[in-house]
């Protein structure tokens, strides 16, 4: 094979030209390694790491240097801003050692807040830390927003990452789904006002060098889901929509268009009783072909959600592909109909020689692999990453986690702590004799006398979790589903502490759970979306104000949600507490 034309390496011509020389003198098995995007897992000594133990994946070397791939999800924390700067660096230099030197582009689910769910979100690590996304649906703040956008931005480039697979900007119109922390939750108009505000901060006005590409999700809106399961598990698989509110859950995503979003990442669940095709939206040729590309036009990259093809394991448990609607067909089949339904990419799959056979074989046409990979190879020139493909390891240890982002993250976890009851107890009076449960005794005491005994305090603070159902993997009890009810022996534990002492329950709202009967016994009760504790006790005690407000309605009763239209925005009966509640001081 004679030398490649190196023009496609000039900076100085058109990125549409300079995708056309590099993608004509692409192998089939070149242009096949661009087609999957598959969890990576770094090093923590910065060199490359080894196979994955976790989800059975090859070395990074393997990965780049053997099937020939170049876009990877980051999975796990990194060691260090340093250390992760570094393995960046050491993956593209095994990217510039293949025959073209197509560099690698890395992603990641968000990094930002107190979530670790290895396929929804994880702990922050080195990066600043913020409340989740329901906390900035809590606060309503399109410039805080973007503002956080823009300094996730800039820590997310400084250790290269260069896409977000985010924002989630479904509607959470049922009160059990488990993936609602990541939303901005229940109201339209906010949703689709936070998520353009979130890509503007990320990509900026136009995608360039600077920016990172966000991908959207999960057209069409992942919220109406059957029963509120989630369709990660096949117990989850519909969506359906008895209030024929299909077209809501498509506003976000206008909103985002117009924030000239990079990506879109269709859901796993299947429509029912739509005009829609019964199967899963990667699958389903009548919404990204039909709705995404010719209604709207979109001409962006999609990317699949993660693991639609192949069956796998995780955490030594069987894990069936996500092929909803389509589970008869053969992993070859699976592949051919995302193709033909107009995806760009496979998400979680590692996969090339299956597409390569299956284009030799005269089943896809490699015009048809050439249309995304003019995407995908656009998408590469367009952030820099052919001119720029190195990061500075000094600028990012100085980057991530500065003094400047992580004092603007507690700032806006104290913000979003949302006062939903309130006796008069509060703000506590400071160095007053307190009884905790769920916060470090140690960082109690900056803030009163931590005793032992709630007939020894003057007040006591109590922090839950929202309640969820236990479910039979280890790997489905990250995904809080099912009942929203406490159970009977918490709700008894806390009459029995409020007996004692006057009592501030908080809790960890990722989903709108019964409250009546914790907010009847609390003297004070406060919801949070992933919020550290110094921060919340600097609002208990005055140092900081609650600011925050209900991003859904918090339902009344578990009879309510089952009587609801999953489909529908506000459709509980007599909500305990409605969407946009909130008090201060």
């Amino acid at each position: 094979m004679s030398d490649p034309d190196t023009r496609y390496r000039d900076a100085a011509l058109p990125v549409e030209d300079r995708v056309e020389i590099l993608l004509s003198q692409m192998t089939l098995e070149e242009k096949a390694g661009l087609f999957f995007h598959t969890m990576i897992v770094p090093s923590q000594d910065g060199e490359l790491a080894g196979p994955d133990p976790m989800f059975g994946g090859p070395s990074n070397e393997e990965y780049v240097n053997g099937l020939l791939m170049s876009h990877f999800n980051l999975l796990g924390g990194m060691p260090s801003a340093r250390l992760g700067a570094r393995w960046h660096n050491r993956l593209q230099e095994a990217a510039l050692k293949t025959r073209l030197g197509i560099p690698v582009t890395i992603s990641t689910d968000p990094r930002h807040a107190f979530s670790d769910n290895p396929l929804a979100a994880l702990a922050s690590g080195a990066f600043s830390q913020w409340p989740d996304m329901l906390g900035f649906g809590a606060l309503g703040d399109e410039g805080l927003v973007e503002r956080f956008g823009d300094i996730a931005r800039r820590e997310y480039t400084a250790v290269g990452i260069r896409v977000a697979l985010h924002p989630q900007i479904d509607i959470a119109t049922d009160s059990r789904w488990a993936r609602q922390l990541n939303t901005f939750g229940e109201d339209p108009a906010t949703v689709a006002r936070l998520g353009a505000a979130y890509i503007r901060g990320f990509q900026g006005p136009e995608l360039g060098p600077e920016s990172v590409a966000a991908m959207a999700k999960h057209f069409p809106g992942g919220g109406p889901q059957k029963d509120g399961e989630d369709p990660h598990f096949q117990y989850g698989r519909e969506q359906v929509y008895p209030g024929g509110r299909f077209e809501t859950h498509l506003e976000p995503f206008e909103a985002a268009f117009a924030a000239k979003v990079s990506q879109i990442m269709p859901y796993y669940g299947m429509p029912v009783g739509t005009e829609y095709e019964e199967v899963g939206f990667g699958f389903n040729k009548s919404v990204i072909t039909g709705l995404l590309r010719e209604r709207y036009g979109f001409d962006g990259i999609v990317c699949t959600d993660w693991g639609l093809i192949s069956d796998s394991e995780i955490m030594g448990q069987p894990f069936p592909a996500r092929a909803w609607g389509v589970e008869h067909l053969s992993p070859r089949e699976r592949m051919i109909k995302i193709l033909d339904a107009g995806a760009d990419q496979f998400g979680g799959e590692a996969i090339p020689d299956l597409l390569v056979d299956i284009v030799k074989a005269g089943e896809v046409s490699e015009d048809r692999l050439d249309v995304s990979a003019r995407r995908l190879l656009r998408e590469k020139f367009v952030l820099g990453l052919f001119d720029r493909p190195f990061v500075d390891e000094d600028a990012a240890e100085r980057t991530v986690g500065s003094s400047e982002f992580t004092a603007a993250g507690e700032a806006a976890q104290r913000a979003s702590v949302t006062l939903l009851t309130n006796d008069g107890i509060l703000p506590l009076p400071k160095g007053r004799k307190l009884y905790v449960e769920g916060i470090d005794p140690e960082t109690a005491a900056a803030y009163g006398t931590v005793v032992a005994a709630p007939e020894e305090a003057d007040a006591a603070v109590i922090r839950l979790q929202a309640p969820f159902e236990e479910r039979g993997t280890v790997f489905e009890n990250f995904f809080h589903a099912g009942s929203l009810d406490f159970p009977d022996e918490t709700l008894a534990h806390l009459a029995k502490v409020a007996a004692a002492v006057p009592t501030v329950v908080d809790v960890f709202l990722d989903r709108p759970a019964i409250l009546g009967p914790v907010a009847d016994t609390a003297a004070a009760l406060t919801a949070t979306y992933g919020t550290g504790a110094a921060a919340l006790l600097d609002v208990l005690t005055g140092k900081d104000r609650p600011r925050g407000r209900l991003p859904f309605d918090v339902p009344s009763s578990t009879e309510a949600v089952a009587a609801s239209r999953p489909d529908v925005p506000f459709d509980t009966k007599d909500p305990r507490f409605r969407f946009g509640h909130g008090l201060s001081y």
